[in-house]
Parts: structure tokens; C-alpha cells; sequence
């Protein structure tokens, strides 16, 4: 079996793999191809997640701009973030749109990513439930964001997360003879054993599926 650290190059093998399940199947010809691709820049990933919490998409994307701008090279890196965090006044950095909160979470990240709190540069050589407990150290990313982090930058492939709303409108859309209401958080971690070890790959689907 694939272990849970590796990445394929293309996910043909997923898809064909999760196309047993005839509603998956339809779902998958549909669709078409997966998309999932990594994204190398786990940082800057996790500080537009946190500058996305609470606001709208455009909201976000201001703040993120404002931010960019103001630091050397417009890079978002631990030390350019923290160095920008902790030299400048209130009002400088609220002109980026930054809320104290917002700050605070990203000042966290910054720092825990240079002490070595997030072994980013080790990812590589943990499994998902130790990179899931390594991101969670960090103010304002909870269990669902490290997920998200873990399918679509790191393109882990079997990342299952029951406690996003859309995998169980999904679950609840396409199987409803299985479920007459929106299935809990264990009943779609039941309902997804047959997935295994390809259910970050399913999770596209049916997200895409309820888009």
C-alpha cells in the first residue's frame, strides 16, 4: 500500500481506484481529471489560510496584498513576516488591515516556524497525524486548516476531513439512501474506509461535486 508521505505524479491511480464506487464514478467522469497540485510554499499558504479566516475571499486578498508590499522582495517568508510584526508601530500595521487577532496568529506562525516548532523542512518525514499535531501548536490553525494544508499544498493523498461541512453536504447530496440527514463527522469517517488509501482524491470530487 501507498504510504500516507508519498505524492503521486498524476492521480490516474486514484481515479481509477475510487471509480469502483459507482457514484464516485460518475462523479469522477463528470469532473474530469483531478487538479490537485502542490504548492512548495507552506508559509505563505498558511498565512493567507489565517488571513482568510472570518472575511470575504476580496477582503482577504487586500490584506494579502497590502502585506506583500511592505516586506523586502514582496516575499512572505518567517523572517520577513516577524521582522515586519515586531518593528513597526499599530497603525502601520493595521494599514495592512491586520486585526490584533490576525497579528497575533501570524506573529505565532512566523516564530514557531524559525524555532523549529513547524519541522517544516522535515515534512516530508512525518505522516499526517504528526504534521497535523506539529501545525495545530500554532495559534488560530485548528485540525480542518492543517488539513486543507495537507491535501492541497502537500497533496497528501489520503487526508479524510469529517469535519468539513461541504464533504458531509456531499456525502448527505450523492448517497441519499445511505443518510436522511447530514451525516456527523463519525459517520462519514465509517462511510469512507472503502476510500482508503486515496480519500484526499475523493474529497476533490466531492467537493466539486457540491459545487
Amino acid at each position: 500500500m501507498r504510504s500516507s508521505k508519498s505524492k503521486p505524479t498524476s492521480w490516474i491511480e486514484a481515479e481509477e481506484f475510487l471509480k469502483r464506487d459507482r457514484v464516485l464514478k460518475k462523479l469522477i467522469e463528470r469532473v474530469g481529471p483531478c487538479t490537485l497540485a502542490p504548492n512548495k510554499d507552506v508559509f505563505a499558504t498558511l498565512v493567507k489560510s489565517i488571513l482568510s479566516q472570518q472575511v470575504s475571499t476580496a477582503a482577504a486578498n487586500s490584506m494579502h496584498r497590502k502585506l506583500c508590499e511592505r516586506l523586502p522582495r514582496k516575499k512572505i517568508s518567517p523572517q520577513n513576516v516577524l521582522d515586519f510584526l515586531t518593528t513597526n508601530d499599530e497603525e502601520t500595521i493595521r494599514s495592512c488591515g491586520l486585526s490584533r487577532q490576525k497579528r497575533g496568529y501570524i506573529q505565532d506562525l512566523s516564530g514557531k516556524f524559525l524555532d523549529g516548532t513547524v519541522p517544516y523542512k522535515h515534512f516530508s518525514k512525518l505522516d499526517d497525524e504528526q504534521l497535523i499535531e506539529s501545525l495545530t501548536e500554532v495559534k488560530g490553525i485548528g485540525r480542518w486548516t492543517a488539513e486543507m494544508l495537507l491535501i492541497f499544498a502537500l497533496n497528501r493523498p489520503d487526508v479524510w476531513p469529517v469535519d468539513d461541512l461541504g464533504i458531509r453536504e456531499s456525502v448527505f447530496k450523492h448517497w441519499p439512501k445511505k443518510f436522511t440527514e447530514r451525516p456527523k463527522p463519525k459517520e462519514v469517517l465509517d462511510f469512507a474506509d472503502k476510500w482508503k488509501p486515496w480519500r484526499s482524491v475523493a474529497s476533490w470530487y466531492l467537493w466539486a461535486g457540491v459545487d
